[in-house]
């Protein structure tokens, strides 16, 4: 489910969102209702998995994101995630989204010292992520995410090290942590000064890991580290090239190698489900070898990794380890993980 509203925009940010059309939420909600019941109707299958990204879709009201999640299906014992800034939550409403059936929260924290929230743009300050995760951990969800970004300009390793470890400190099972990337038609990639650096970022990688695997969190994919047990189960169908059924504007779906997405904006897409259309725009079918290519280069962001067939693996001594006839990425290869990629097989057998 994308929620494509947030009270500010941060100026890294090139997802289809918007800051000036919140006023469209509660309307725009409705419209992913009926969207959904209208793919129930057509035999849309029980799911496994449910995610509310956006955006900040933690500007659903706990009556709003109800009224959408009872329209989906859901299998037995379904992971059900919402993306949530800091700010916009608390013990009231992060016990009514619980009590609609929301079973993990993600908190985008992004960073845990006060100049490099200044510099990422962030409405936040690092007291408001203190009592956001006491909150979610308070209201009862055993499963949830802390969401940070290195690399910003000004930050420094020892920056980031205060980061991580306060990160750890406030116990989340699961942290997600990314390089922060300079995207075309952002007020960041007009402003090359603040263009992060490769090396400091690999060195900010290399201590992601380094502490948060010495916390007991392993990383089970290139950006992501887990407590056993708590990996997202949403993000693990993606980087299985699972099929995925997406709802609301700019919305992308995938079934058996045919993708397809909605419409960007909210006004166009409000304006097809109110007259009863499809919101797609367009679509895209991947042939066999190309599907199968993508799927190799998914996994192997993994810790399962691909099989030792599919990777001609002469000359990466240091990068990829062999394990149960399967190879993966080390820790080194993970900075390297796109060269790696260009050697893999996808006419192998796997």
């Amino acid at each position: 489910m994308h929620v494509p509203f947030c009270v500010r925009r941060c100026d890294y940010c090139a997802f289809a969102t918007w800051d000036d059309r919140i006023y469209l939420l509660a309307r725009y909600a409705d419209g992913v209702r009926r969207e959904i019941e209208a793919a129930v109707r057509a035999g849309l299958p029980a799911a496994g998995s449910v995610f509310f990204g956006g955006g900040t879709p933690s500007l659903l009201t706990p009556e709003q994101l109800g009224s959408v999640l009872s329209a989906v299906p859901l299998a037995p014992d379904a992971e059900v995630s919402v993306e949530c800034n800091p700010e916009t939550i608390d013990a009231e409403r992060l016990e009514g989204y619980r009590r609609a059936g929301v079973t993990r929260i993600s908190i985008g924290a992004q960073s845990l010292v006060p100049h490099v929230l200044a510099a990422l743009d962030r409405a936040h300050d690092v007291a408001t992520v203190r009592r956001a995760a006491v909150a979610v951990a308070a209201t009862g969800f055993s499963s949830w995410n802390l969401d940070v970004i290195y690399g910003a300009v000004g930050e420094s390793l020892d920056d980031w090290r205060r980061t991580l470890d306060a990160a750890v400190d406030l116990g989340p099972p699961h942290v997600s942590a990314y390089g922060l990337t300079v995207e075309s038609g952002t007020p960041l990639a007009a402003d090359p000064a603040r263009h992060p650096d490769d090396d400091d970022q690999a060195d900010k990688y290399l201590a992601a890991e380094a502490v948060l695997v010495a916390a007991g969190l392993p990383s089970y994919e290139v950006s992501n580290w887990a407590r056993p047990g708590h990996e997202c189960r949403h993000n693990l169908c993606y980087w299985s090239q699972g099929d995925y059924r997406g709802f609301g504007c700019a919305a992308h779906s995938h079934a058996g190698g045919r993708r397809w997405w909605n419409v960007r904006t909210p006004e166009r897409y409000l304006a097809l489900v109110d007259a009863g259309l499809p919101a797609m725009a367009a679509e895209e079918h991947l042939g066999e070898e190309e599907r199968r290519l993508e799927g190799l280069q998914l996994a192997l962001r993994t810790r399962a990794g691909v099989p030792a067939e599919a990777l001609d693996a002469d000359g990466l001594d240091g990068l990829v380890e062999h394990r149960r006839g399967r190879l993966s990425l080390t820790v080194a290869g993970r900075l390297l993980a796109n060269e790696v990629a260009m050697r893999l097989e996808p006419s192998a057998r796997s």
